[in-house]
């Protein structure tokens, strides 16, 4: 049986920040040819995985779609279609965000048996402390950034890399939108310290 591929996916600050107080999403910066990319992506049939605090995030920005934008209505919408599971020990069931499964049991665990035995592909949305776990336990395949041309040192949270093992990244790809925006895809392989100082690293 093939064993299904896990994506992590983020778009961050250069100096590796996933939001800033008071600044808007995306930093304000989608261009046309970023907000096609994301209309197009070809993993749009993935299985999406999260969090509990990323599930009511966006469950939010979902459930308050004629609020907004028209590009935003898209991305809403292939939220909500798209199939969903979200890693959580608090939220009940039945959630309430169409085309979505709760798990409680152990994330590392339940994605482990997703790759190996499950029908689709996985991609993560937000969710920093999921995606450090599933990364140390050595379960990604790629790690996407996509970098805006911003540095929020004063006013950026949730740091993307707090808490990350030594990670070796070899480049599979990389674009740029609109001028500005970088996109970064790599192969990832935990390290066990600094090249050199471990043996096999």
């Amino acid at each position: 049986m093939t064993k299904q591929e896990l994506l992590v996916d983020f778009i961050t600050s250069l100096d590796g920040y996933g939001a800033a107080e008071g600044w808007p999403g995306w930093w304000g910066l989608e261009g046309p040819e970023y907000l096609a990319w994301l209309g197009q992506q070809p993993e749009r049939d993935y299985t999406i995985l999260m969090g509990a605090n990323t599930y009511r995030q966006m469950y939010g920005f979902a459930a308050a779609a004629e609020t907004l934008e028209p590009d935003e209505q898209v991305v809403s919408a292939e939220l909500t279609n798209a199939s969903k599971v979200v890693f959580s020990s608090t939220l009940q069931p039945p959630l309430s965000w169409a085309n979505t499964r709760l798990i409680s049991k152990d994330a590392i665990e339940a994605v482990r048996e997703m790759k190996r035995e499950g029908n689709s592909s996985m991609r993560t949305l937000g969710s920093l402390s999921l995606c450090r776990s599933l990364l140390k336990a050595g379960l990604v395949d790629r790690f996407r950034v996509v970098v805006f041309p911003v540095i929020t040192g004063s006013i950026g949270y949730e740091r993307i890399y707090d808490g990350y093992p030594d990670v070796a990244l070899d480049m599979v790809a990389s674009r740029t939108f609109d001028g500005r925006i970088q996109l970064l895809e790599y192969a990832p392989r935990v390290l066990a310290g600094p090249p050199g100082t471990h043996p096999g690293s």
